[in-house]
This record gives structure tokens, sequence and C-alpha cells, in this order.
């Protein structure tokens, strides 16, 4: 006898609730699986990823030296205290208690070391790390071992290769922390003067002519001659290194003491000098002079307008006129421009070529600014150039030239030309560029 035995078909569905293929359903062809087997393989990493595997942290090498390391606190004040060791050594005790809360008056408190010191200790220690990084000369070392911070402190602002050189002339001329400071204002200044008046005779490399060529800008800007004009140059002369910048400044003292030779009754020329306000020079000048403008073009209507007198007055140097002005300029404290008691003008000339130029250069074609001197209108020597109205226009003439005219007064007596700031300054002009 046949017999049928119906098992009960139960319909599972294929997915479960985590979207995974159940294995024991039946094997129906429709469902199909979405997802491919999950593999335990291991990717081997890229050459990139090899290169950046896990370092563990290392803190960067501490500044204070090894002898210094272990101490505590109370030792390290104690230290500084009593200056135990060689000031390099502790200067960088100074930064360590910074770091542990201690601030330059606590410091000083506890060990007599002042805010000021402080900063001078670390600053020069620095420095002086430098030095020995640069493999500065070690005799020059050696004279930093048992003090000289405060010289170190002065060429900080110096480059590394700067600063050994200025090490090496410090110690070898015997400067004093002042003495230090110019030297390395010269230094830092030397390079931003390209285009000045025999800047190209003066050697970059030693200290001696960057310092030099500081004093003998600082000649020109007194009056020639004077006194204070022959000691600037005597003093570059004396720091000068290369045969050109002694040459140079030789010259110009022979020139001084020619004009001190001429007789009292003889009339002298009157140079005037042309100079180009550099980007910031106003900003930098410890001294500064005010003084009103006058538009060329509005002929001399506006010279006889324009106030006398302007001064700083009280505590805080308020610039006070005798009367309204609408155009002022500012100029660095220039030594002919002190010369000016009261009367001082400047006259804005659109263009250069207003001016008597013995020759035509590109670079006349700028604006200028001519400074005189409305107390002095006579027009009395002839190698001098003054302010005058032609054909209705103002211009600067010589005074040879006025003469042959029969002009004997003036408008003033020109002190000072004075030419825009601009990035490369190879341009300046001499005495010769005169007519």
């Amino acid at each position: 006898m046949f017999s049928l035995t119906a098992n009960t078909l139960k319909l599972i569905s294929p997915f479960t609730h985590n979207n995974l293929f159940v294995p024991n359903s039946p094997p129906f062809s429709s469902f199909k699986p979405i997802l491919k087997p999950i593999s335990a393989a291991i990717i081997p990493p890229s050459s990139s990823q090899q290169q950046q595997l896990y370092q563990p942290f290392r803190p960067p090498p501490s500044p204070v030296p090894p002898q210094f390391r272990n101490l505590d606190t109370a030792a390290r004040l104690n230290v500084l205290a009593n200056r135990l060791g060689l000031w390099f050594e502790y200067a960088p005790l100074i930064p360590s208690l910074y770091q542990e809360g201690f601030s330059p008056p606590s410091i000083e408190e506890s060990t007599g070391i002042s805010g000021v010191e402080q900063n001078r200790l670390v600053v020069a220690a620095q420095v002086r790390d430098s030095l020995v990084q640069s493999n500065a000369d070690p005799e020059v070392l050696a004279f930093f071992d048992t003090g000289g911070a405060e010289l170190l402190y002065e060429i900080r602002l110096l480059s590394a290769a700067q600063r050994a050189e200025a090490a090496r002339y410090a110690v070898e001329n015997k400067l004093d922390a002042q003495g230090a400071q110019e030297l390395a204002r010269a230094m830092k200044d030397f390079p931003r003067r390209r285009g000045d008046i025999v800047w190209d005779k003066f050697n970059y490399a030693l200290p001696g002519d960057c310092l030099s060529f500081m004093y003998f800008r600082q000649s020109r800007e007194h009056k020639n001659p004077s006194e204070e004009r022959t000691a600037a140059l005597q003093l570059a002369l004396q720091v000068a290194v290369s045969d050109n910048a002694r040459h140079v400044i030789e010259r110009e003292l022979e020139g001084d003491e020619e004009g001190k030779e001429d007789k009292e009754g003889e009339t002298k020329g009157v140079r005037v000098p042309v100079v180009r306000l550099k980007i910031g020079e106003v900003k930098e000048a410890s001294s500064v002079v005010v003084l009103p403008v006058c538009r060329a073009e509005e002929k001399e209507n506006e010279i006889y307008e324009a106030p006398w007198e302007c001064r700083s007055e009280g505590e805080f140097g308020v610039v006070v006129a005798e009367k309204g002005w609408k155009r002022w300029v500012v100029l660095p404290g220039w030594e002919p421009l002190f010369g000016i008691a009261n009367g001082g003008v400047v006259v804005s000339f659109a263009d250069a070529r207003a001016l008597p130029w013995k020759v035509n250069r590109w670079y006349k074609e700028e604006a200028i600014l001519v400074v005189a001197d409305r107390g002095r209108k006579e027009v009395a020597v002839d190698d001098g150039f003054y302010l005058v109205p032609i054909d209705g226009e103002l211009k600067v003439e010589r005074g040879s030239a006025l003469k042959e005219r029969g002009v004997e007064e003036s408008l003033g007596t020109v002190v000072l030309v004075v030419r825009p700031p601009k990035e490369q300054t190879d341009d300046q002009l001499s005495d010769e560029d005169w007519e």
C-alpha cells in the first residue's frame, strides 16, 4: 500500500534583521545574497603607511646644563643667587623657573637678579650658543666665559655670520655696551643704504667699514665746514678698514681743511644737500621738524601768507603755529633744518626739472620738496641757491645768475632739497650735478 507523507512547508525569509544570508534557508533561486562573505585576511600596509608607524613621544632635550638638571627649585634659586658657575651655564635656569610659575619680580626677590639683567643673561646665552654652532673663533668665545653678556645682548638682531664678526670686532677693539650697540646698528642698517653717496666704497663684510659708513653719513648732516662734521669724519677714518673707505674719508677731510683756510673776507660757496627720504625714516628719527608747505603753482602768494613761527610747547611737545595752515610736512631733524630759527617754508614742486640741474636725467621727473629760509632773502653768495619768482613761476636759481640780472633779494635761501622715498635708491645726486 502506497502512502504519502506530507510535510508542512515553512517559509523562512532568507534575510534576517541584520541583512545576513541564512545558510539553512531553502535554496530559492530568486533569493541571492547581496553582501560578499567577510574575509579575515590581513591586508599588508602600503609603503607610505609603513613610514608613519607610531613613534613614542620623546621630549626635546632640556636647555638646562646637565649639572643643574637634577636640582630642585630651591637649589636652582641658590645657584642663581650665588652665581655658582659660569654665567652662560646658569642663565638657562631663569626660563626654567618661568615655566614653574615664577615671574621676573619673584626671581629678583629670591636671587637679586633684576628683570632687565634676567632678560640680558638669557638672550646673551642664546647668542653665545649661536656663536658656538657657527664655529666662531675659540679665543673670542673664551673672552665671554667670564663676562661680556652685555656685548652679546646688543648684537642679538644680527645674523649668525654677522654675530661672529661683530663679536670678534668688539673683543679686539674693547668695545663697551654702547659701542657694541652702535656697531650692531651700523651693520644692520648698511644694506638698507644701498645707493647712498659712496656707499659702494665701504666693504659690507668688514664691521669696521659698516661703522665707518654710519659716521660718514652722520658727518653729512652737519654744515661744511664745521667742527661737528670734522669730528664725525675723523671718527669714521679711525674705524675704517678698507683702503677705498679711507680714501673717501680722507678726501672729505681735505675738503673741510680747505674750507677752514678761507679768509674771513671771502665769500664761501653754500652746499645745498639733496637727500632722498628713506621709508620709515621719520618714524625712526629721534627728533623731527614740522614746516608749512606751499605749492609752486600758487606762485609767491602762499609763501608770503605761510606762518613764520611753528614751535612745540608743553610736556607733550604740542605743535603750535602762529596761525592756521592747511598743508604741513614732518621731516627728520637734519642739521640744516635746525639752522632755521623762524621763517622756514617748504615749496612742493611737481617736477624736479624746475631746479637748475646740470644734466637732464630721467630721475629729475619726480616731485621734490625745497626747504627755504625766508629769514635770509639777500642774494649774497654766488654759489648759493635762492627761491625766486621768474615769469610768474617759482624757480630755484644760483646766486651768480641772479646777480647778473640785478636781482638782490629773493623769497628765501634754499637750505635743503628732499626727494620722495622709494624702494631702490641707486640714483643719488652729488654736488657736481648742480649747474
